[in-house]
């Protein structure tokens, strides 16, 4: 009973106001909960990280990963807190007890910001999985734009939280921010419309970047998509730089959509063609096209369809099974050669705008040829 009453009158002494038993008891909550952070990191590398490395989706791993030291720093923080609370420091003259309070309330936003900071790389990695499934590149260039811009939102709402726990009116903070927002938002109003448009390109997706389009007088191949503009190669060979906002507002022809090309000529042969020939030609056209390996067997069109000044008409209308440049190109040629052939083979001639001029001889007397005009 002596011993206890000893150590108990011990533990009564005061330091700085303090007992010796209030400063062992916050010792021992700083045992506890250094021993609490220890078993948490046990069940996240025994128990919680093995049960989600056996999942198929990777997402539970990066959320239990970006929450550990979040969570392992917010355990310290109540430690501290109950520690602190035990001691229960003086407010005067100096007042240590709130200057403690605000330091964990810090300490408390920091965990919350810090998760939520990791959450977003969470978030950067489902967004990533599904641009890749996408055949826009667009996509995929603004990924880490997102990813900056809401880690640099989380980091600057901690700054103003923990400015607010220690104390500080914030109102003025703010107030000063949207006057100055609002400045920068006028001065980039042509920047802010641009990354607008960049973004409504990506909803839609109307072009990717290799793809040849057409907008208003501007045309040639997409060979880059920023933030900001679009850089298009004409076929002359030079860089036309589009801001996105005015791209995103035109009517685009999107050629590289094309599941075929067409080819539509009209051929004219000469009056002196008799019917029967006419209809071999037209026969003998249409076998060609639907033995012709670059020609698209699903629908064509071969008629006699008008009588030209000059020559007698022959529609041919059919589409090619490729849609790059250089092979319609070829199965162009391809076709007009052959279709010269069976022309020649049936002894028929292409017309060309010619003119037959008729002479009358009425009188071989230019007086009275006169005489006759004035009558």
């Amino acid at each position: 009973m002596e011993f206890l009453e000893s150590i108990i009158t011990f533990m009564d002494q005061a330091f700085l106001g303090i007992s010796l038993g209030q400063f062992a008891a916050a010792f021992g909550v700083l045992i506890l909960t250094l021993i609490g952070k220890k078993i948490l990191g046990h069940v996240y590398t025994r128990i919680v990280t093995p049960f989600t490395s056996k999942t198929a989706t990777i997402y539970d791993d990066l959320f239990v990963a970006g929450l550990k030291k979040p969570l392992e720093l917010l355990l310290m923080t109540a430690g501290l807190f109950i520690a602190f609370g035990l001691l229960n420091l003086p407010s005067e003259p100096y007042d240590l007890k709130g200057l403690i309070n605000a330091a964990l309330k810090v300490m408390g936003t920091f965990c919350f910001g810090w998760a939520i900071f990791n959450m977003i790389d969470l978030l950067d990695h489902w967004l990533a999985g599904w641009a890749k499934k996408t055949e826009s590149v667009l996509d995929d260039q603004l990924l880490p734009f997102i990813r900056k811009s809401l880690k640099t939102f989380v980091v600057m709402m901690a700054i103003i939280m923990i400015i607010q726990n220690l104390g500080y009116s914030i109102s003025g903070l703010l107030a000063s921010l949207g006057i100055g927002g609002l400045a920068v938002a006028l001065a980039a109003k042509d920047t802010l419309s641009n990354i607008f448009g960049s973004m409504m390109i990506i909803l839609d997706r109307p072009f990717k970047i290799g793809d040849w389009i057409k907008g208003g007088e501007m045309e040639g191949t997409v060979e880059e998509i920023g933030f900001r503009s679009t850089k298009i190669r004409t076929f002359a060979n030079t860089l036309i730089t589009v801001p996105n906002s005015i791209i995103a507002n035109l009517p685009l022809d999107n050629f590289s959509r094309m599941p075929n090309r067409r080819i539509k000529l009209n051929i004219g042969v000469t009056y002196a063609t008799t019917p029967s020939q006419m209809t071999a030609a037209v026969d003998k056209i249409r076998t060609l096209l639907a033995t012709h390996p670059a020609i698209d067997q699903k629908f064509f069109l071969v008629n006699f369809t008008d009588f030209g000044a000059s020559s007698l008409d022959i529609m041919v209308y059919c589409f090619t099974t490729t849609t790059v440049w250089g092979e319609y190109l070829d199965a162009r040629q391809s076709l007009c050669l052959q279709i010269m052939e069976c022309l020649e083979e049936l002894g028929l001639e292409i017309a060309f705008p010619s003119r037959t001029i008729y002479l009358s001889k009425q009188n071989d007397n230019p007086l009275a040829a006169s005489e006759n005009g004035r009558q």
